[in-house]
């Protein structure tokens, strides 16, 4: 098999975070591997740079694809680079990321195979992940009231109710609990999330979903239901459950990603959205530390990270 070129000429503001059940995009064609090394480090994988067809125009579009927990799944959801993962695919020129992830329901109506686009966080990590770029000489604090960037959602949703009656089912919203893993949870806590009003549970929409916001990057996460979690007599979660219900939907899955990618990415209408037009700039106003009292630290990794932005 010949090797991809290792370099990559030309906008990729797009980019699909995989995860369990999602380490691939079949029908798109890869046109290059980068490896990227950041100031955090390097990222889960090579970033994958694809070709898509769009369906409704025959545009060729291009879209990175990153898998969250390595080319093999040998990454545990607190060992992911995540900062190096969103800096590396900012480099890239990404500005819009649809980000995977297999999901427990913590609610009866959210079915096994069920789809759920969440508008909320429950933050359970337990601070052994790092979640931000703005430490070690320069402080900065940005708005996350509303976590997922609900212009993307809006795109996501419409795909998703196209696709109902097809196998899609497609909860609009719902608040993700983040856990720590890589256990699952315990009866007690299970319970206890679901009288917070959690919808589903997993363990990596965070820190992605932080670190996005602090680049500037328009971030929304699709979650499929692969288990009810403890709390449900059905029965105890397994990995095999998991992996079950992922492998018997995943055509699902694909085919979901695959029309979200159609409109984000083939539609002239959603161009400024896909640039995250309405984020730029916004980091700025949370900067605290005077830029002349930043640690040379700071300043080259931010220099890295935003280049002529400061």
């Amino acid at each position: 098999m010949t090797a991809l070129p290792s370099t990559y000429d030309g906008p990729v503001p797009i980019a699909v975070i995989g995860g369990t059940g999602l380490r691939e995009l079949p029908g798109f064609t890869q046109v290059a591997s980068l490896s990227i090394t950041t100031p955090w480090g390097e990222p889960s994988s090579p970033i994958t740079i694809l070709h898509h067809q769009c369906k409704h125009n025959e545009k060729t579009v291009a879209v990175a694809f990153l898998s969250r927990h390595g080319s093999h799944h040998q990454i545990a959801p607190h060992e992911v680079p995540a900062r190096a993962n969103i800096a590396a695919l900012r480099s890239i020129g990404v500005r819009s990321i649809i980000a995977f992830s297999a999901v427990g329901s913590l609610q009866e109506a959210i079915k096994p195979r069920d789809f759920v686009i969440p508008d909320q966080i429950i933050d359970r990590t337990k601070g052994v992940r790092p979640w931000t770029f703005f430490e070690g000489g320069v402080v900065a604090h940005v708005p996350f009231g509303d976590p997922f960037d609900e212009g993307i959602a809006k795109v996501v949703r419409e795909c998703g109710h196209s696709l109902e009656g097809d196998g899609v089912v497609l909860h609009d919203r719902g608040t993700v609990v983040c856990m720590e893993g890589p256990q699952f949870s315990t009866r007690a806590e299970s319970n206890m999330y679901r009288a917070w009003g959690g919808s589903v549970i997993n363990m990596s929409v965070l820190p992605e979903a932080k670190l996005a916001r602090e680049a500037e990057i328009a971030y929304q996460m699709i979650c499929m239901s692969t288990d009810y979690d403890c709390w449900h007599d059905s029965a105890d979660v397994t990995v095999e459950m998991v992996m079950g219900n992922m492998k018997a939907n995943a055509e699902n899955a694909r085919r979901f990603v695959t029309a979200v990618l159609d409109a984000l990415a083939g539609e002239e209408q959603h161009t400024e959205l896909v640039q995250a037009k309405h984020l730029a700039g916004s980091v700025k106003c949370g900067v605290s530390t005077p830029q002349p009292h930043w640690s040379p630290e700071a300043q080259k990794k931010l220099t890295w990270l935003f280049p002529g932005y400061f």
